[in-house]
């Protein structure tokens, strides 16, 4: 079953979904992200761009059958900030088990809800970047502000690696 973009009526090819607490300096890397990729990139029809925010289960419906799901998220990696991870698969619900935030035990939780439903996605990658400040807060700390192309840069080299083509505005 094809997944359906609400907006366009064609059918997607990849949902990219950005993840974090905005108001929790850099919990909200994963959308801040997102929001770079938007603006400084020109995306194709076939991908869907979600802000999920803190959701949780409520964005079940963009993971449920997609052909192939990016997330964007915040992810203890043991390393200083900035530093990059690369999840994918069955490597993903071990990782973000840790519950270290509400919004990864929702991500955690709407896995094994597509798995036991049979909806699961057909691939899935999950980019994520360690943190340095998470306090109340709107703005990103220096180093993280700094690493953030990183994170945008990894995205565009998945999206390219599934054959979505995109071009820079």
């Amino acid at each position: 079953m094809a997944v359906e973009s609400p907006l366009s009526g064609t059918e997607l090819a990849v949902v990219v979904l950005g993840l974090g607490n905005l108001l929790r300096r850099d919990e909200g890397l994963g959308i801040r992200a997102l929001q770079r990729l938007e603006e400084r990139y020109q995306l194709p029809d076939t991908l869907q761009l979600v802000d999920g925010g803190t959701l949780g289960l409520d964005l079940i419906c963009y993971l449920e059958n997609a052909p192939r799901l990016l997330v964007l998220d915040a992810a203890l990696t043991e390393g200083p900030p900035g530093t990059l991870t690369r999840l994918i698969g069955e490597d993903v619900p071990i990782f973000f088990s840790k519950r270290t935030s509400m919004h990864e035990v929702g991500l955690a939780d709407m896995l094994a809800v597509t798995r036991l439903r049979g909806t699961e996605p057909g691939e899935l990658v999950v980019l994520g970047m360690q943190p340095d400040i998470i306090e109340l807060g709107w703005e990103l700390s220096d180093v993280v502000e700094a690493h953030l192309d990183n994170l945008v840069d990894a995205a565009i080299a998945e999206l390219e690696r599934w054959g979505v083509v995109i071009t820079q505005k």
